[in-house]
């Protein structure tokens, strides 16, 4: 049942969302559009709650109440962006908008993108690891949240997976190819 929750909440985002966007953008109705993009979080107070309800109600922790916690983490560190990015798309698509701005290629512009979001996955990694902690701790039953501690070692084995691309970024930076990134002068039109 609570992976149908997941399954619903997932979905729910990216309804919630486009809603928001279709009413700010194709209804010209900004205010409205605002109001539900506001209510995008509401999705994860629904799926923590049913977490919390199964839990309550006597569930043994399995994997999907483990899914929950790192959905929970990484919709709060990444919701932001996530709605950003949609926001970005659709102004351009619907709304003659800017064209939607892109991650830098290479250089301290891209180590800093890479590092920004390796702390975003940091944030989702302590969300995550701090839900699952606090189910661990209002069951207060081992027998019944041993799933929960593998999950912990999950959500530790992408945070250090995903360090690798600030980590390589840093030290071995991409550099643009001839005539990339260069801009058009006398000495390019040759």
């Amino acid at each position: 049942m609570l992976l149908a929750v997941i399954a619903v909440c997932e979905i729910g985002f990216w309804v919630v969302l486009s809603a928001g966007l279709w009413a700010r953008y194709l209804l010209k109705r900004r205010r409205l559009g605002a109001a539900i993009l506001i209510c995008v979080p509401l999705v994860d107070v629904v799926l923590i709650t049913a977490t919390v309800i199964d839990l309550r109600g006597g569930g043994t922790a399995g994997f999907t109440h483990g899914l929950a916690a790192a959905y929970l983490g990484y919709s709060v560190a990444f919701g932001h962006s996530w709605i950003r990015w949609a926001d970005e798309r659709f102004a351009h698509r619907f709304a003659g908008g800017p064209p939607p701005t892109r991650k830098p290629k290479f250089g301290a512009a891209r180590k800093k993108y890479e590092w920004r979001e390796f702390g975003k996955c940091f944030i989702a990694w302590a969300i995550g690891c701090g839900v699952l902690l606090a189910m661990i701790s209002m069951v207060g039953d081992a027998d019944r949240t041993e799933a929960l501690y593998g999950w912990m070692g999950r959500l530790t084995m992408v945070l250090a997976i995903w360090s690798l691309w600030p980590i390589t970024h840093t030290l071995w930076p991409a550099k643009p190819k001839p005539g990339e990134g260069v801009p058009a002068g006398p000495a390019s039109r040759r």
